[in-house]
């Protein structure tokens, strides 16, 4: 009896077991949609000064003056720091005066000699007194104003590393100037994409300190060699910063926007079942339960995939625009399985997504 009642509920249990059809899948949906991107290339950069200098001292002495705050915006031109001067403008009083004197000589010497009173060799000395006398003025008011930094263009200068009375010496760093509209911002791309990029293209640039933003500027110079070790060009785009908010030495993610636009199918990169053998999707097409009611079927389909762009990627073989893909979910499905769609939270794929503060 035992035994036939054990007989009896294994074979139970085998019959629940061929028939048994596990529950369907909640998954959300998402439809394969044909829609037109701007053909770009997308690099990383950084955004470096059109012109940037490390201000120092041409000439050792004391810093007398200090013409600049910390950070401030200077114009070309403007007095930053001023050395100390008192003995060359000593030896300015003198040296005019003997360059009067010479002058003067010479002069009268000219009028003799034209006389007849003067041998031409006096003449001759008396004019090379005068230049000499000359060249020791301007020698010295060349002096004067190498001790007088001033900014070479328009800029930003940075922190100063100089203090009133300080003793400097040549070449001694005093503060860094960078320009800061427009600036450069300077990246690589492979050598393929010589083929679809020019001088001149638009390009825009975003930063992560300023992720909703982005600037506009175009493409400048494309270096004429390719680099041995990576294969890669070289590329400078200018771009407007009024603002200011784009530093020299920023990261910076930027896209070489081409003048043509294609048609791609596009669908969330999370529909995407990413394989070392292929990637596939999971197409959503009309079935039948076992009991002949009509349900959803998800059916494995192998793609080919093209350029990213935000939430999105493009299909370029394997789905047609209009077809349902499975977007959330996909990693617990096999080919075949039934699946119930809940849409209700699904999450909103954008081309440009911008990150939620917490």
């Amino acid at each position: 009896m035992l035994v036939g009642i054990k007989a009896a509920q294994i074979g139970a249990m085998i019959d629940a077991g061929a028939s048994y059809v596990p529950p369907p899948e909640s998954v959300t949906s998402a439809k394969a949609e044909a829609i037109t991107w701007q053909a770009s290339q997308r690099a990383v950069g950084t955004v470096l000064a059109v012109r940037g200098v490390t201000l120092g001292a041409e000439l050792s002495g004391i810093v007398r003056e200090i013409g600049f705050e910390n950070g401030a915006r200077v114009k070309k031109g403007q007095v930053l720091v001023q050395l100390d001067t008192a003995s060359e403008a000593a030896q300015l009083v003198g040296a005019e005066a003997d360059a009067e004197l010479a002058r003067l000589t010479r002069a009268r010497v000219q009028s003799l000699a034209t006389q007849g009173s003067k041998p031409q060799a006096d003449l001759e000395a008396a004019q090379a007194r005068a230049v000499q006398a000359e060249a020791t003025v301007t020698h010295l008011r060349t002096l004067i104003a190498k001790k007088v930094i001033r900014a070479p263009f328009d800029g930003r200068i940075g922190i100063r590393q100089v203090e009133l009375g300080q003793v400097v010496s040549p070449g001694s760093p005093i503060a860094s100037l960078q320009s800061m509209d427009p600036v450069h911002v300077e990246f690589l791309l492979p050598q393929q994409a010589l083929a679809d990029v020019k001088e001149g293209q638009k390009v825009r640039v975003q930063v992560d300190v300023f992720p909703k933003d982005t600037w506009e500027g175009a493409l400048t110079t494309i270096n004429p060699e390719v680099e041995l070790s990576s294969r890669n060009v070289r590329m400078r785009a200018t771009v407007s910063n009024t603002d200011g908010r784009l530093l020299p030495g920023m990261f910076a993610s930027i896209d070489v926007l081409s003048e043509d636009a294609r048609q791609v199918v596009a669908i969330p990169t999370t529909a995407v079942l990413f394989a070392p053998y292929g990637d596939s999707v999971f197409v959503l097409e009309e079935g039948k339960d076992a009991a002949g009611k009509p349900n959803l079927v998800a059916q494995q389909r192998f793609t080919r995939l093209g350029e990213r762009r935000g939430d999105f990627i493009a299909v370029t073989s394997g789905l047609k625009p209009g077809e349902t893909v499975v977007s959330n979910g996909v990693f617990k499905l096999r080919n075949g399985a039934a699946v119930a769609v809940n849409n209700a939270l699904a999450p909103q794929a954008e081309t440009a997504p911008q990150p939620v503060a917490p």
